[in-house]
């Protein structure tokens, strides 16, 4: 029996925001866009790998959530408390400068650490960490 991903989540608060960078500054290609009840989801991935998508949806995309739930979600966004995802490169130096080109905000610069990988991050408009790294050689 095989188990492969399918979908990971990132929670964002303004989809065309996102988009800017997920789509322009990364290069992941836009696979849906499908908007229902007031909520939208944009699903994007890489052309390379065809059988994984990401999927930028509201904080809570629950519609039974409760204003309470929504705000305190809509809190930890702001803070970039919620996990994005991490990415894997092959230059980790070379996709740090095409992204840092865009405008992203830079969370670290390329740095060996000590599990093994060279990896980067900075934050998505929504406020969330999104790294990239490649493993040591």
């Amino acid at each position: 029996m095989d188990i492969n991903l399918s979908q990971c989540f990132i929670a964002v608060d303004d989809h065309d925001k996102a988009l800017t960078f997920y789509r322009d500054a990364l290069g992941l290609e836009v696979r849906k866009d499908v908007g229902y009840g007031g909520m939208r989801w944009v699903t994007l991935g890489s052309p390379t790998q065809p059988g994984v998508e990401i999927v930028l949806e509201p904080p809570v995309a629950d519609p039974q959530a409760t204003d309470a739930d929504r705000q305190a979600a809509a809190e930890l966004l702001g803070k970039g408390l919620l996990r994005g995802v991490i990415f894997r490169t092959d230059d980790c130096d070379a996709t740090f400068e095409r992204i840092r080109a865009t405008g992203a905000e830079v969370l670290q610069e390329p740095m060996d650490q000590h599990w093994g990988v060279r990896d980067c991050a900075f934050r998505d408009p929504a406020g969330n960490m999104i790294r990239f790294s490649r493993p040591a050689d």
